[in-house]
Parts: C-alpha cells; sequence; structure tokens
C-alpha cells in the first residue's frame, strides 16, 4: 500500500486491460500529434533550436506517467515557462551553445527544487499567489509572449525583449522590411487553427497548419522568396549525457529557478484538479505532484530537454480523446521517438511563421478576460491587484511581474490577517439568536451590554487591531454599559501575544467596572487558558456554551448548566 503512494503507477497499471488501451491509445496519439509542432514551437520560444522542444516531449511524458497522480495530465514544453527560460536565460548569455547548456542545467534544478518541495511537503506555498495575481501575470505574459513572435510572423529582424513596448516599437520601426509571404502563411495558419478549434474537427489544428505551410513553402518555392525556415532538424533520439554543473551557473540560474518551480506547479495543479473533478476513480495529491514533475524534468534534464509542466490545452485534448491512465502519455512519448527517428526529414521545410502562429493561438486563450470582469463585479480589491500585476508585469517585464505578483500576495495575506473581519452582534426579536448589526435590521441591542465577535486567529499580527477595535466599541457604549461578551466562536487560536492582548482588555473592562464574559471558547484556546491561568484570572463562572447563556446569566434568569462544556480542556492539572 505504501509503495502505490510514491508509484502511483502500481494503483492502474496491474489492472490494465484492452478497454483501457482504447481510450488511452486514441488520446495518446492525438496529443502526440500536437505535441509535435507544439513542441518545436514552444522550444523555439524558449530560445532553443526547434529539435529540443521534441526531446522535451519523451522523456519527461514517461517519468509523470509513472510518479504522478494524474491520470489525464499531458506533460510537456508549455508557453510560459518558455517564455520564462527565454527571459531568465537570454539575460545571462546570447550564445547558443551556451544558452542551450543553461536551459538543460535549468530543467535540473527545477526539477530538484520540486522534488524536495514535494519530500519536504511545501506544496501549500503555491497558496501565497492568490488567484487574482495569477490571472493578471498570465493575461500579461501571454501578451508579452505573443507579441514576440511578431519576428517571426511578419518575417522582420526584432531585438529580444520582454517589454511589450519596445517589442511593438521595434516593429513599427521594420514594418517596411516586412515579408508578405511569410505574413500570408502566419495568418492564413492561424485562421486555420482558429476554424479547425470552433467547428471541433478531429484533427488537431495546429498538424493541419504545419501541413499547410511546408506545402506552401515547398508547392510554392517560396523558401526562395526570404520566408525562413526550421531547415536541417537533427534525426535520432536524444542523446544520455549530464548537465554541465558549473557553480557560478547555479547561482545566476537560482532565482529564474525557483520561478519556473512555483509557476510550472501551480499550471500543472490547477489543470489536473480541474480535470481530475470529472474523474472520481483517483485523487490528486499535491506533494506527490511536486516528486512527480520533479523526477519528470531531472530525468528530462539527462536527456537534453529543457524544463516542462503539465499544459492546459493538451490535457483538455487527451482528457477529451479519452485518455484513461497515463499509459496515454506514454504512448505519446513513443509517438515523439518515432518522430525523432524516422520523421524529422520532413519538417525541413516547415516556416517558423507557422510555429509563431500556434503559439500566439496558444497564448491569447490564456488572457483572462472573464476573470477581470468577474473581479470587477464582485471584488474591486482583487480587480485592483490583478491589474496592478497585469500593468507591472506589461511594463516592467516578466520576472519583475512575478515578483510584484508575490508582494502583492503576501501584502493582501498581511492585511487580511492584520485586521480581519470583526462584528457588534444585537438579538434577532424574540429568538436566542445573534447577527451582525451592519448586516441586519431590526436586531436588539441594549446600551448595557455590549456583544463583539472577532473572526481570526489571536496573534501577534493582529492583538493591536483586536484591542483597538473592542476598547473603541466600549468606549462608543459610555457609561450605560455594563457586560462585554466576547464571542470566540470564529477564534481557530490563540498565541501569547493574543493571551496578554486578552488579559489587557479584562483589566481594561475591570477599571471601568465592566463585566467581561466569554462565549463559544474553542478547545484548543480552551487548553491555552488553562495554560497562562487565565481561566482562573477571569473567573469560570465568566465562561459560556452560548451568548444567550450569559445574557441570562447576567439578567438573574434560570441558565441550564453547560459549564463541562464552556471549560473542559485535554490538559491535566498542575
Amino acid at each position: 500500500m505504501k509503495i502505490k503512494e510514491y508509484i502511483p503507477i502500481l494503483n492502474w497499471l496491474p489492472n490494465y486491460n484492452a478497454t483501457l488501451l482504447k481510450g488511452d491509445l486514441v488520446a495518446g496519439l492525438t496529443v502526440g500529434v500536437m505535441l509535435i509542432p507544439q513542441g518545436m514551437a514552444y522550444a523555439m520560444l524558449a530560445g532553443m533550436p526547434p529539435i529540443y522542444g521534441l526531446y522535451a516531449s519523451m522523456i519527461p511524458l514517461v517519468l509523470y506517467a509513472i510518479f504522478g497522480t494524474s491520470r489525464q495530465l499531458a506533460v510537456g514544453p508549455v508557453a510560459m515557462i518558455s517564455l520564462l527560460i527565454a527571459a531568465g536565460v537570454g539575460a545571462i548569455t546570447s550564445d547558443a551553445n551556451t544558452f542551450i547548456s543553461l536551459a538543460i542545467l535549468l530543467a535540473l534544478m527545477v526539477g530538484v527544487l520540486q522534488f524536495l518541495m514535494g519530500v519536504f511537503r511545501l506544496g501549500f506555498l503555491v497558496n501565497f499567489l492568490s488567484h487574482p495575481v495569477i490571472a493578471g501575470f498570465t493575461s500579461a505574459a501571454a501578451l508579452i509572449i505573443g507579441f514576440s513572435q511578431l519576428k517571426h510572423l511578419l518575417g522582420i529582424n526584432i531585438p529580444r525583449s520582454n517589454h511589450i513596448h519596445e517589442i511593438i516599437g521595434n516593429a513599427f520601426t521594420n514594418i517596411n522590411t516586412v515579408n508578405v509571404q511569410t505574413l500570408i502563411i502566419g495568418l492564413v495558419a492561424i485562421a486555420l487553427i482558429l476554424l479547425v478549434k470552433k467547428v471541433k474537427l478531429p484533427i488537431p489544428g495546429p498538424l493541419l497548419a504545419v501541413v499547410f505551410g511546408i506545402g506552401a513553402v515547398y508547392g510554392l518555392g517560396w523558401y526562395d522568396e526570404g520566408v525562413k525556415i526550421v531547415g536541417e532538424v537533427p534525426k535520432g533520439l536524444p542523446a544520455f549525457g549530464i548537465p554541465s554543473l558549473d557553480f557560478e551557473s547555479i547561482k545566476t540560474l537560482i532565482p529564474i529557478a525557483l520561478t519556473i518551480s512555483f509557476i510550472s506547479f501551480m499550471e500543472s495543479i490547477a489543470v489536473a484538479k480541474a480535470i481530475q473533478a470529472r474523474h472520481k476513480n483517483y485523487k490528486i495529491v499535491p506533494n506527490q505532484e511536486l516528486i512527480a514533475l520533479g523526477i519528470a524534468n531531472i530525468g528530462g534534464a539527462f536527456f537534453q530537454a529543457f524544463p516542462t509542466t503539465g499544459g492546459f490545452s493538451r490535457t483538455a485534448v487527451n482528457d477529451q480523446s479519452g485518455a484513461r491512465t497515463g499509459m496515454a502519455s506514454i504512448i505519446s512519448a513513443a509517438l515523439i521517438a518515432l518522430t525523432l527517428l524516422f520523421l524529422t526529414p520532413l519538417f525541413y521545410y516547415l516556416p517558423k511563421a507557422i510555429l509563431a502562429s500556434v503559439i500566439m493561438v496558444a497564448v491569447f486563450g490564456l488572457i483572462d478576460f472573464k476573470e477581470a470582469k468577474h473581479l470587477w463585479k464582485t471584488d474591486r480589491g482583487d480587480f485592483c491587484m490583478m491589474l496592478a500585476t497585469f500593468l507591472g508585469t506589461l511594463i516592467l517585464g516578466i520576472e519583475e511581474g512575478i515578483v510584484i505578483g508575490v508582494i502583492l500576495s503576501l501584502a493582501l495575506i498581511i492585511f487580511r490577517t492584520t485586521q480581519p473581519h470583526t462584528a457588534v452582534l444585537g438579538r434577532i426579536p424574540g429568538k436566542p439568536y445573534y447577527k451582525n448589526v451592519k448586516r441586519f435590521e431590526q436586531l436588539e441591542v441594549r446600551d448595557e451590554i455590549l456583544i463583539f465577535r472577532f473572526d481570526a486567529r489571536l496573534y501577534f499580527a493582529n492583538v493591536s487591531y483586536f484591542k483597538e477595535t473592542l476598547e473603541e466599541e466600549i468606549l462608543n457604549k459610555g457609561k450605560k454599559l455594563k457586560l462585554v461578551i466576547l464571542d470566540a466562536n470564529s477564534m481557530n487560536g490563540m498565541d501569547s501575544s493574543g493571551v496578554h492582548a486578552l488579559e489587557e482588555v479584562i483589566e481594561f473592562c475591570e477599571e471601568r467596572k465592566i463585566e467581561f464574559n466569554m462565549v463559544s471558547v474553542k478547545g484548543p484556546i480552551r487548553d491555552i487558558f488553562h495554560r497562562a491561568k487565565l481561566s482562573n484570572k477571569l473567573g469560570e463562572d465568566k465562561f459560556f456554551v452560548r451568548i444567550q447563556h450569559a445574557v441570562d446569566t447576567f439578567d438573574d434568569k434560570p441558565v441550564s448548566d453547560f459549564k463541562s462544556y464552556a471549560l473542559q480542556t485535554n490538559e491535566e492539572e498542575e
């Protein structure tokens, strides 16, 4: 049982049958065919020769199928990671051979980082990037990726840049050098891919675009008209080799390796969970997903692959085509291997404009207009975070955009934990229930009683806010106030700073001859009170199970005996 947790293929492989193979075979071949043009396109986007996209579409797929918990996730090169590679490695070197060497080393570093994160169960760290931030970053990055392909779509020379204004500016500067044949090929390919997607043909649009592009260039002789083609594609499987382990290079690549590790895991886990929701026969285990992606990248690095992860579009196609297990990915990898062995000469006349069109259609679909509209209607604060990340990435660049996103996410966490929601409660007429006076009308509020609810863990970061807010409410009540009831139903924990703050609030009330009660105190907090002797200081008769019990006691009305439930702890008496 234990080994199956670490090698999930053992959960489905022993019971594999012809019925499963039928769906996996169709899906595997479909995704494999889709991967050929996509892999080459994303390698070009990453700043590497197209053949490396096919290398990255083999070993990582097989390794993920063995160690991954998703049975439909299609691992391989993706646009976002390819752009991050281009941005990160491109900032270090412009030499082609050094670039390739560093990209392969980057795959190893990303793999090791993800593997260690999985082993030490650090998958929760991705929660520090909020969804609005991710949506803003992804949308801006998609625009940068798309516009970065203008040089291939237009057939002009544009210097490499991660700033969209520079790309557009250079494109306008060189607009008079546009190669018309290249532009025609690119636009027709984009239209073809979109048409196939719209009418939902069973043949992948990128593959049809590849066939069209090769046919147009070769048949019309446009390769002599300045249309840039892929040219010679090396034949054969990737050779085994140990990545160049240079300490200075590793130190320089650490920031981009960390970035890719987080972004690739988030992209992968998001699509894996979305697909798994439609399949009830297995569960996604985030930390095992990190281990699987780590092993896939480590193994890929020894066979000349750049960093890979689970892709949205291919995973959707894999699922829709009938994939039932990881065998579909193994079949896709086998098809890539056959392509490398026998079919690479067919890609000699493939125009780079075709690969650019594949990238542009894929990434422009990542621009999240729906999320922007949704946030504008539901949460303007989150909308501003999304917009700030979007503009920061668009204006400053990819890596800077990620930093902005992380800072904004952490700032949001800090703000929401240091200033949590609080409420003054009033009684529903004729009922023993209490609600927020700001949200409900016609509640009974008594001048001599303040009922205050604090909706968060009470700890060092929010104790000042707790004290200031509660003391302000006490002072606002004036001299008629005789009883303060703290509803602790939403307080799930408390540290030593929280205990001291509570003691200070109790003293604040005692100085003004105001009684202080607590209700709905949860077990972990009761244990803390017991250790801190706070129950004795306040008095055991000041703890109640419900608000109404405290109110009735104040009014000298009979109350059922719930004290044992209000004070019970798991702590032994000292």
